[in-house]
C-alpha cells in the first residue's frame, strides 16, 4: 500500500504561535510530520496527539473541560497534562509534547516521556490475588486498570470464551460488514497479557463460588483462591424456542466465534432473515446489506427501537434501513424455521439461506445466585460495585447499581458502561472507595448515520426535539416529570458531550 503523502495542516508549532491565537477549544498544528493538538486553559497550555486512541476520533472537534479533552465520537476522556485515558472506551494514553513559553509565544518541539503512576490506596495492604470471572469488556477493563495503577499482585482472568477479549461492537458493525480486518477486533494483542503478567485462561468455566472459602471452582474441579473477586460474566443471547430453532443455519451474535460462523455462511448466501429489530439486529442487517445479501427483519414491535429512542427516531431508523433495501415485517414473530424458510405467525413465509436471532440477552447471574449473593434483576451492588459479599465485586451487564441521576437502581447492557465499571471496580479492589458515577453512554451505527445516547431513561413522558430528525441533524431530550434523563443525538457531537457533562455535574452535586 502506498504511503499517505498528505502533509500535516495547521501552524508549524516549532516556529511558535502567539498565546492569544490559541483558542480554548484547541487548535491542531504540527511538529515536523506529526500532528499536535494545542490547548489553552485558564491556567496552562498543553500539547497532545490529536486523535483518540480508541477509533482515531478527532479530538480537535471534541470538548475541553478544565484539563481534559473528550472525544466527540465515543466519549473517551483524556487528561491533557499526562495524556492518560481516564475514561473508556479508550485505554491507551495520548502522546504529550513539551510546551515552551517564550514571552507571549508558545513553542512545541519535543515529545515528553509518559509519567509513571504509583499505587494509591486509602489504607491496608493490597490483595495478593485478584480473580476476574469473565473475558468481556468489564473484565478486560478491570485487568488493564489494575496494572495501570501499579498493582503487582496476581491477576487471573477466567474466560469461558475461546478468544482473548475482543471489541464486541465491531462484531456487528465494521468487521461483519467487511470494512475492518480481524486484527482490529482484539482489544489487545495476545502479547499484552503476558507482558503485563495477566494470567488469561480461555475456555475456562467457573461452576461454583465458594464464598466462605474465598475460592472459585472450575469445571474440572480445580480451585482458584482469591483475595478479591470480580464477576464480569456479561450476558448471553436469548435462544429461540420455536420448532426448528436447533438447526445449524440459525445463529446468534455474541462472540468472535459467532461472528466467524456468520461470515462463513454469508460467503455463499443470497438471503438472510434477522429476528429482532434491536441495536444488534439492525446493525447485523446493515452489515449483511453491505455484503450484498437480501435481508428481511422480523420483529414484534410497531417501530424499530421505539422503546429506547421513541417513535420519531424509530421511524428514522426504519427509513435508513429501507433506503438500503432491508425489508421489515413488524408486529410479527417467527413461528417455525425449516432448512430454507421462516414461517411467521401470520403464516407468511420468507425464503432464507440463514437466520440471525437478535431477540435479546439475559444477564449471566447463575454463579452469583448459587453463591447466595443478593440479586435484583441482576447482581445487586452498592455504589462501589461491591456485592453483598464485600470481597466480591460485579461489573457490566450483570450489575444493578444505585444511579444517582435517575434515583433508581439500574442495570445497563452497554459496552462503555461495562468498561467504566470494570475500571472503577479495579480501583476499589485496591482500596480507593470510589463511587461509580459515570453517565451511561452508547452509540449505534446504521450505515453512515451514528446515533449517540447519554443517560438512561426506562420511561419518559416527554421527548423534546431540537433540529430535524429526517435530515439526520438533531437532539432528542427524554424527560420524565420535567426532569431530563437522557439525550440522543445525530451529528450533534458537542451537545452530546455537553449533556453528558451536565449530568456528571448533577451527579457530583447529589453525592
Amino acid at each position: 500500500m502506498a504511503q499517505d503523502q498528505t502533509k500535516p495542516s495547521g501552524p508549524d508549532l516549532t516556529q511558535g504561535l502567539a498565546l492569544m491565537e490559541i483558542p480554548f477549544s484547541g487548535i491542531v498544528g504540527h511538529v515536523g510530520d506529526e500532528e499536535v493538538l494545542l490547548v489553552r486553559t485558564s491556567t496552562d497550555v498543553f500539547a497532545v496527539s490529536p486523535h483518540c486512541t480508541h477509533y482515531h476520533g478527532p479530538l480537535g472537534d471534541g470538548l475541553i473541560v478544565e484539563e481534559t479533552v473528550r472525544c466527540p465520537w465515543h466519549h473517551a476522556c483524556f487528561d491533557l497534562r499526562t495524556g492518560v485515558a481516564i475514561a473508556a472506551p479508550a485505554f491507551e494514553a495520548l502522546t504529550c509534547w513539551e510546551v515552551e513559553r517564550r514571552g507571549e509565544t508558545i513553542v512545541v518541539q519535543r515529545k515528553r516521556e509518559r509519567p509513571k503512576r504509583n499505587l494509591r490506596r486509602e489504607s491496608g495492604k493490597p490483595p495478593l490475588r485478584i480473580v476476574i470471572v469473565g473475558g468481556g469488556a468489564g473484565g478486560f477493563a478491570a485487568a488493564e486498570m489494575l496494572r495501570r495503577e501499579g498493582y503487582s499482585g496476581e491477576v487471573i482472568m477466567l474466560s469461558s470464551d475461546s478468544a482473548a477479549p475482543v471489541d464486541r461492537p465491531n462484531l456487528s458493525k465494521d468487521y461483519l460488514a467487511g470494512k475492518a480486518p480481524e486484527d482490529w477486533v482484539p482489544l489487545r494483542p495476545e502479547s499484552f497479557y503476558a507482558d503485563n503478567h495477566i494470567d488469561l485462561r480461555l475456555n475456562t468455566n467457573v461452576t461454583v463460588i465458594d464464598v466462605p472459602g474465598r475460592a472459585v471452582v472450575l469445571a474440572g474441579g480445580a480451585r482458584v483462591n482469591y483475595d478479591r473477586l470480580l464477576l464480569a460474566t456479561g450476558a448471553e443471547p436469548v435462544r429461540l424456542s420455536i420448532p426448528g430453532a436447533d438447526q445449524e443455519h440459525i445463529y446468534t451474535l455474541r462472540s468472535l466465534a459467532d461472528c466467524r460462523a456468520i461470515l462463513e455462511r454469508a460467503t455463499a448466501a443470497r438471503r438472510a432473515v434477522v429476528l429482532g429489530a434491536s441495536f444488534i439486529g439492525l446493525e447485523v442487517a446493515a452489515s449483511l446489506r453491505a455484503r450484498g445479501i437480501e435481508v428481511h427483519v422480523v420483529a414484534p414491535e410497531k417501530r424499530p427501537m421505539e422503546r429506547i429512542l421513541g417513535p420519531q427516531m424509530g421511524d428514522l431508523v426504519r427509513s435508513l434501513h429501507e433506503e438500503q433495501g432491508v425489508v421489515f415485517h413488524l408486529e410479527e414473530t417467527a413461528a417455525e424455521i425449516t432448512r430454507n424458510q421462516v414461517t411467521l405467525q401470520s403464516r407468511k413465509s420468507l425464503e432464507t439461506d440463514f437466520v440471525v436471532a437478535g431477540i435479546g440477552v439475559r444477564p449471566r447471574i447463575g454463579l452469583a445466585e448459587n453463591a447466595g449473593l443478593a440479586l435484583d434483576r441482576g447482581v445487586a451492588v452498592n455504589s462501589y460495585l461491591q456485592t453483598s459479599a464485600p470481597d466480591i465485586y460485579a461489573a457490566g451487564d450483570i450489575a444493578r447499581w444505585p444511579d444517582l441521576h435517575s434515583g433508581e437502581n439500574i442495570r445497563v447492557e452497554h459496552w462503555v458502561v461495562a468498561e467504566r465499571q470494570g475500571q472503577t471496580a479495579a480501583r476499589n479492589m485496591l482500596g480507593y472507595r470510589e463511587t461509580f458515577s459515570a453517565v451511561p453512554f452508547f452509540w449505534s451505527q446504521h450505515y453512515e448515520v451514528p446515533i449517540n445516547y447519554v443517560g438512561h431513561s426506562e420511561k419518559w413522558d416527554e421527548i423534546e426535539v431540537e433540529g430535524d430528525i429526517a435530515a439526520k441533524d438533531c437532539i432528542l431530550r427524554y424527560k420524565h416529570k420535567g426532569r431530563l434523563l437522557a439525550v440522543a443525538t445525530i451529528y450533534r457531537d458537542i451537545p452530546s458531550l455537553t449533556a453528558e457533562l451536565e449530568m456528571e455535574r448533577e451527579l457530583a452535586r447529589a453525592r
